[in-house]
């Protein structure tokens, strides 16, 4: 297969790096410049009108001003200097036409005139015009004279190939300053990308220095400030590593209470194997019952690792403690009975004892407290469940009545392979207590030794989460 051993998407993702470029530079180069241009376009179309009619408007004003009334008639007198303020480079031709209502005093008769009746009086108008097969820009304006009727119509008109060459060269100013604004924004966007990328990179290289040493290293990142984007995907990585550690040491703890626990029924049988080969009958006997307590060994240690086992806690379902309690009682009455010891099942018939929990945890915990009452108890002696509801709390209690446990002893009897009695206590692993006590906290429950008279009192409570069915 040619991606054997790669990274499932290795290879497929386009980098980072150029996903943030082409972020920031295809809004730049596509919305970001129509935007600009559009703009830029209309703000230099609006000075080029707005110049250029200023100057046709003060020739139109100039040529207003010489219009006069002599003995009854209009007289102008055309000063050169109005139309040489039209003069430019692009030699545009000029036009002007003044009639005395619909009558030509001088110009050109053919261009296009105004209606009087629309133009207020000596306020110049500008507007754009078709003539002699050219676009012009004609200004106007309305002047009513003393003892003339009729108002007297003054317009100036210039063609556009001056405005537009402006136009022309402002836009290639504006072409080339967008160019060179994208230009720099693309020499500066990359060291810019690299140093906003610089705290990935510690947080890439943090995790690299864990490559490589002789024992995986689960303690969390130190990958110095991280911006507050890359602060969840820190605190991610390293609760993830905090499940790691637990999912590794809780192997490391099985194998090393396997290795040594099963150390000495091993070398039993081996010795009692020997023994049969050379004929004794009695080693038989002493096999048999090695495999059976390294049968109970091997099935503790499984308990104890499924109730530590690392990770989320296994999702609560409602669990009847009612019916588990007589699952367990029924699964152990052979024991009790060849130990001569009673079980009792203490629960009333109108409360109900369904919690949050998990079956199979709870039936851990309440199977390991009651062999431990059967084997810790004397011939004729009795272990009771005993269910009742608290003020807040479900309680699953089991009393034995054999010889307790010492005061010092209660803070160590939930420890690992701790045995109360030492060498002379009936036989057993010392894990049961352990098991218990990791089953319960691993679904919220707590574990509590209770004083009630002889014997040993352990009390689970388990806490309301809601309000149970039937009661």
């Amino acid at each position: 297969m040619p991606n054997e051993g790669r990274p499932s998407g290795e290879g497929r993702a386009i980098a980072l790096r150029t996903r943030l470029l082409a972020a920031m530079l295809g809004p730049m180069l596509g919305p970001a410049a129509a935007i600009i241009g559009v703009g830029g376009a209309t703000l230099i179309s609006d000075v080029v009108r707005r110049t250029n009619d200023r100057v046709l408007g003060g020739a139109l004003g100039a040529i207003a001003e010489t219009v006069q009334v002599e003995r009854g008639e209009v007289t102008l007198d055309l000063p050169p200097a109005a139309f040489g303020m039209l003069e430019n480079s692009e030699r545009d031709n000029v036009y002007y036409r003044i009639a005395v209502g619909g009558t030509l005093l001088t110009g050109y008769a053919d261009l296009p005139a105004p209606d009087p009746r629309t133009m207020p009086v000596d306020q110049p108008r500008f507007r754009f015009a078709r003539y002699r097969g050219q676009d012009i820009r004609i200004g106007e304006v309305k002047r009513s004279l003393p003892r003339i009727a009729d108002p007297v119509i003054v317009q100036v008109a210039e063609t556009l190939d001056n405005r537009r060459a402006l136009m022309h060269r402002l836009m290639i100013a504006l072409l080339i300053g967008e160019l060179t604004l994208v230009g720099v924004a693309i020499l500066l966007l990359r060291p810019a990308l690299g140093w906003s990328l610089r705290p990935l990179l510690r947080l890439r290289r943090a995790v690299e220095m864990r490559d490589g040493g002789a024992r995986p290293d689960f303690s969390a990142l130190d990958a110095g400030p991280l911006p507050s984007e890359l602060r969840p995907l820190a605190r991610a990585f390293n609760r993830l590593l905090r499940q790691l550690d637990q999912a590794t040491g809780g192997v490391r703890r099985f194998t090393a209470d396997a290795s040594h626990q099963m150390r000495t029924p091993i070398s039993v049988l081996k010795v009692q194997i020997e023994l049969a080969r050379r004929g004794s009958r009695e080693a038989f006997d002493e096999i048999a019952d090695a495999a059976q307590r390294l049968e109970r060994l091997v099935t503790q240690l499984l308990a104890l690792a499924r109730a530590e086992e690392a990770g989320a806690s296994p999702p609560l379902e409602t669990v009847d403690l009612k019916e588990v309690s007589a699952v367990v009682v029924n699964r152990l009455i052979n024991q009790a009975i060849q130990a001569q010891v009673e079980l009792n099942l203490e629960a009333s018939d109108a409360e109900s004892y369904r919690v949050e929990a998990h079956r199979t945890l709870v039936f851990e915990i309440l199977a390991n407290l009651v062999d431990n009452g059967i084997r810790y108890n004397r011939p004729g002696g009795t272990v009771t469940i005993a269910l009742a509801q608290g003020e807040d709390a479900t309680l699953m209690t089991v009393s034995d009545d054999g010889p307790g446990i010492a005061v010092e002893h209660r803070d160590k009897v939930f420890e690992r392979f701790f045995r109360v009695g030492g060498a002379s206590a009936p036989e057993g692993t010392g894990l049961g207590l352990a098991i218990v006590q990791s089953a319960a906290s691993r679904m919220g429950a707590q574990v509590e030794i209770v004083e009630g008279g002889a014997g040993t009192h352990i009390r689970v409570r388990f806490p309301r989460r809601g309000e149970d069915d039937g009661v």
